[in-house]
């Protein structure tokens, strides 16, 4: 091959118009594919999400080379695996001595960080090109963002929908509001049963990855039982449509419920695809309008599923890329307490918490109020240290990678960005769950108690983490109602509820 480039395609690059890509010459240049055990463990990702990845990276690799593509695809189990990207891109140069590497712009700082060391080391041009995946380049949202005191999302999206002409007439927001949001928090009611999303059963190669995993990462956090992910561009674009034709119109209304028993709800279950490049977020943006301007979906589900993407998606990365390195080590709340181990076992008693842990065991997935406003809601509540909690939901979710799931955790979910995301903590007590949810009903805490044997957990701790903040949130005019309720609050009454809190914490201290 001397002469041609090496190209290096990622596992969460699986784009046919990845930029990596472009001006392939299929005569001279070869494509790299890499399976490294150090990817699969650096956190101890869930069983799911390794099988989603390197399935979607095999039939991504064979519909390469059935377009006459060469792709050199060292495997996790290959013997002479380093099992590091830097390791095996050097043995790839050594076996076909290209001209140059030619890569996409990675998805999480420490690849970034390897990838700017490889020219040096290898001796060869390295170019690493942006990703032109996204709906927002690096460098729109940094002029964006430039002298601004606050990045707050919703501005943002309103500069996205301009520029993309997403659900604008002319230059005014269809319907006359960029946000419906207000209308999309309705629990669910009894006689409404969502149906059920599209699986994908697993092919020979997803079977024969499955067999793998189950093999090397037999101790990981998750079920792989059940594994029904799109792996490939098409069964993504079924998915996508599925949701579009029998979910969407429901979406918005229902869109922050939680149910017992219903694990998916309204929600698309397409982030995976997106996270790994199978859809293209512009193409799922503009089925759902193609569906409302049809008079398919309602404008609030559709705004409502298009702020997802075009908004949080794209804001959280632009967020991401401008603050790293510094941001993953912000701990504004000074948050220091181990993550509670029921975050392993699905077993702390509260029903909303062992809901949301359970499916995330059994699925690799939970919708963003459960992971907001239920597991991120109690870190936030308990003080979990930021580096357990985003380690946790980096590890246990199919759509997590750090460019999406740090800024999302670490600014909405625990506010340990200290307001750079949002003005104000998300933090709640039981009463929101029960506003959104049955789950209260069916619990052995009672969620009107704040003190006592069968008070609600999220009751006491949300009064212990006012407290604990007070001065804090002093000077925060969001969080004056809190405030001044607290100092109406009986002292007996608080002193009791910050002992529970301790207690409940300390019983539940992570396992040995």
């Amino acid at each position: 091959m001397k002469g041609g480039a090496l190209r290096l395609v990622l596992g969460d690059q699986l784009s046919e118009g990845l930029s990596a890509l472009e001006g392939l010459d299929a005569a001279r240049d070869v494509v790299l594919m890499l399976e490294v055990r150090e990817e699969c463990t650096y956190v101890p990702h869930h069983p799911q999400k390794i099988v989603l990845i390197l399935s979607a990276m095999r039939h991504f690799a064979a519909a390469l080379r059935a377009r006459g593509v060469r792709v050199d695809y060292v495997a996790l189990d290959d013997p002479a695996n380093t099992h590091s990207f830097t390791g095996e891109v050097a043995r790839a140069v050594a076996r076909h001595r290209p001209e140059g590497v030619i890569a996409t712009h990675p998805g999480e700082w420490r690849v970034l960080e390897a990838m700017r060391g490889w020219e040096d080391a290898l001796g060869i041009p390295v170019d690493i090109r942006d990703d032109t995946r996204f709906l927002a380049s690096l460098d729109f949202f940094r002029r964006w963002a430039h002298g601004k005191k606050s990045l707050r999302m919703e501005f943002f999206y309103r500069e996205m929908r301009r520029a993309t002409g997403l659900l604008m007439e002319g230059d005014a927001p269809a319907g006359g509001e960029w946000n419906f949001d207000a209308e999309n928090r309705k629990r669910l009611p009894r006689d409404v049963i969502p149906p059920p999303p599209k699986r994908f059963p697993p092919d020979a190669i997803t079977r024969e990855v499955m067999d793998l995993v189950g093999r090397k990462f037999p101790q990981h956090f998750g079920e792989m039982d059940g594994f029904a992910w799109p792996v490939t561009a098409e069964q993504a674009r079924e998915a996508l449509h599925a949701f579009i034709t029998q979910r969407l119109p429901r979406f918005g209304d229902y869109q922050d419920a939680m149910a017992e028993g219903e694990t998916t709800l309204f929600h698309a279950l397409i982030s995976t695809s997106l996270n790994l490049g199978l859809l293209d977020p512009r193409a799922a943006c503009d089925a759902a309008e193609a569906a409302w301007r049809r008079g398919d979906a309602p404008l609030n589900a559709v705004e409502g599923f298009i702020r997802q993407i075009l908004g949080w998606r794209e804001y959280v990365r632009g967020l991401y890329w401008l603050r790293m390195p510094g941001y993953a080590k912000l701990n504004a709340l000074e948050a220091h307490r181990a993550l509670p181990e029921f975050y392993w076992t699905a077993k702390s008693g509260m029903r909303c918490m062992d809901a949301a842990i359970g499916q995330t065991r059994d699925m690799a997935y939970a919708h963003h109020i459960q992971r907001l406003m239920v597991t991120g809601n109690f870190s936030l509540l308990a003080g979990v240290a930021p580096a357990a909690i985003n380690e946790w939901y980096l590890a246990v979710y199919a759509d997590a990678y750090e460019w999406v799931e740090l800024p999302n955790t670490h600014g909405m979910a625990i506010h340990a960005d200290g307001g750079v995301m949002a003005s104000k903590p998300y933090a709640a007590s039981g009463a929101y769950i029960n506003r959104m949810s049955d789950h209260c009903g069916r619990c052995r805490f009672d969620v009107k108690a704040s003190t006592g044997e069968r008070a609600c957990p999220f009751n006491y701790l949300y009064w212990d983490f006012i407290a604990r903040h007070e001065r804090r949130f002093a000077s925060n005019p969001r969080m004056s109602m809190p405030l001044a309720n607290l100092r109406k609050m009986e002292g007996a009454k608080l002193k009791a509820m910050r002992a529970q809190a301790k207690a409940f914490l300390d019983q539940h201290a992570p396992l040995p």
